[in-house]
């Protein structure tokens, strides 16, 4: 087995990584992580999947340790502002369909009833997203759903495990994050090394041997970890592994972000983030416990800089004046292969396929998770590579297709980007899918065939909600009794109205913890 493990770069991916590693293995392998102190993580990662609460099970740490220290807040789901037509608002939620007699109530509420919010009559979510409440009581515990909560810390369970849909995930401040998780690694033995690399050391191979460092000199290792984000220092400026970019079916590749102090008591916290479609992209607004962290994703196909930056400042209004923006660059696409020789590339260094839908910590969760599966020895054996590369690479052209799918179905067309994404190539079987989704609606068989985290009832809520593509119900339901469906949607009704009388809001909750 190989025992020393470096890590190159820190910020979120650096530290999930080393705090994973820790956790997996403990001592039986060594594991250094060196960062620079010059280069600023890009920190803007904010929100996550549902998922992401298998990470911190597996670190053994429970919500009330690490939520008050990164100012996390709960996430239900996302709330799309503006995609339909402007002053148009629905949500993606991560709350899994109810079935009735086989069918899925989204294909019920096509045969039965009319509307652009379908999302309150088919989820419980929307309603307390609307109504600004938490999903804990203030005793902890979670609210009804026909789900298990499990969670147990001593339960170190990941991604392929999850049998339930979990009904949130967090948001918190991804540079605070990093930095507990920074101490929570090297409190169980991680090296840290700050420090400039000066040069990549390869043998005659061609694999990784060592990195030089300005002050520390050389850092020898066996498995060696790019965590050095859009550079991809190890794997693609090292390696030369190259890096397949999705610009043509993702054309957005600049962001501009604010921290905006807010008074969270007085503005209330909506538990979810919002997407709010803009002329040349969307902004996104992430309600943190203290602040509002936002930015503007857009194409410099279709505003330059400054404009972005103007149309961001005027969409946050007088809580702009004075605040620093930061402007990003952004690489949309993946590494060929993730895992070159003793070199495996994880977080912006791997892929990224921009932040709708909050997919960036969650290829970092995936990444480590995987990586600890497949471990090598000393054997090096060439399977476990290429068994690490088709699921990682699977499951970002997964999401590259349903970000796509965004753009697609979305019913704007005031202006030429939104008129261009009517347009776009698409990735190779979204067109095909799409074709049969007209004809009957999504289910797991017909969607994206390798896991990419969204399941068949993500693609329901975006169609429906996106309004751009016609889905109609399956011929059959006008031949079935629609009594028992009418009951489930009462049901779902009275449920949604009770929990909006007995849950706290989210801001009381956190209060409470914090």
């Amino acid at each position: 087995m190989l025992g020393n493990v470096v890590i190159v770069g820190g910020g979120t991916s650096g530290w999930m990584t080393a705090s994973y590693l820790r956790a997996a293995f403990g001592d039986r392998i060594s594991v250094t992580l060196v960062e620079s102190k010059r280069i600023k993580s890009i920190g803007v990662g904010e929100a996550t999947f549902s998922t992401v609460r298998h990470f911190f099970n597996y670190l053994g740490l429970p919500e009330h340790v690490w939520m008050p220290k990164c100012n996390a807040t709960y996430k239900l789901g996302i709330r799309f502002e503006n995609w339909r037509r402007k002053g148009h608002y629905f949500y993606h939620p991560f709350e899994r369909l109810r079935v009735v007699d086989g069918l899925p109530l989204t294909d019920w509420w096509l045969n039965s009833r009319s509307g652009d919010r379908f999302d309150q009559d088919v989820f419980l979510m929307a309603a307390i997203c609307d109504a600004e409440k938490s999903p804990r009581y203030l005793d902890g515990t979670l609210f009804e759903q026909d789900f298990k909560e499990g969670g147990n810390t001593a339960e170190r369970d990941t991604l392929t495990e999850q049998d339930t849909q979990f009904p949130y995930a967090y948001q918190f401040d991804a540079s605070l994050l990093a930095d507990f998780l920074s101490g929570y690694a090297t409190e169980r033995g991680a090296k840290h090394i700050e420090d400039d690399v000066v040069e990549v050391v390869q043998d005659e191979r061609g694999w990784i041997s060592g990195v030089r460092t300005k002050e520390h000199g050389l850092i020898e290792g066996d498995l060696f970890i790019d965590c050095t984000g859009f550079r991809g220092l190890l794997i693609n400026q090292t390696l030369e592994e190259p890096f397949n970019s999705f610009q043509d079916t993702l054309p957005n590749n600049r962001a501009v972000a604010l921290r905006v102090p807010v008074d969270m008591e007085k503005r209330g916290l909506r538990p979810c983030t919002t997407a709010t479609a803009s002329d040349a992209g969307w902004i996104w607004t992430i309600p943190l416990f203290g602040r509002i962290g936002t930015g503007y994703v857009y194409s410099d196909e279709y505003a330059t800089p400054e404009e972005a930056e103007a149309t961001l400042r005027a969409k946050v209004g007088p809580d702009a004046e004075g605040l620093e923006a930061n402007h990003i660059r952004m690489r949309i696409g993946r590494t060929r292969n993730a895992w070159v020789n003793n070199c495996v590339a994880i977080g912006l260094s791997s892929g990224f396929v921009e932040p709708l839908e909050s997919t960036g910590i969650f290829f970092i969760q995936q990444g480590i998770e995987e990586l600890v599966k497949h471990f090598p020895d000393a054997n090096w054996d060439p399977g476990l590579r290429r068994s690490y590369n088709r699921i990682v690479g699977n499951t970002i052209d997964g999401v590259r297709e349903f970000l796509v799918l965004h753009y697609k179905a979305a019913a704007r067309e005031d202006n030429a980007y939104w008129r261009d994404a009517k347009t776009r190539v698409m990735p190779d079987g979204l067109a095909e899918r799409i074709e049969l989704w007209k004809a009957k609606p999504p289910t797991e068989a017909t969607i994206f065939p390798h896991f990419h985290g969204f399941e068949s009832y993500s693609y329901l809520a975006m169609l429906l909600g996106l309004g751009g593509i016609e889905l109609k119900a399956p011929p059959a339901l006008a031949l079935q009794d629609g009594s028992r469906a009418e009951k489930e949607f009462q049901l779902l009704s009275d449920q949604s109205a009770e929990l909006l009388k007995r849950l706290p809001s989210q801001y009381e909750y956190l209060a409470q913890m914090h």
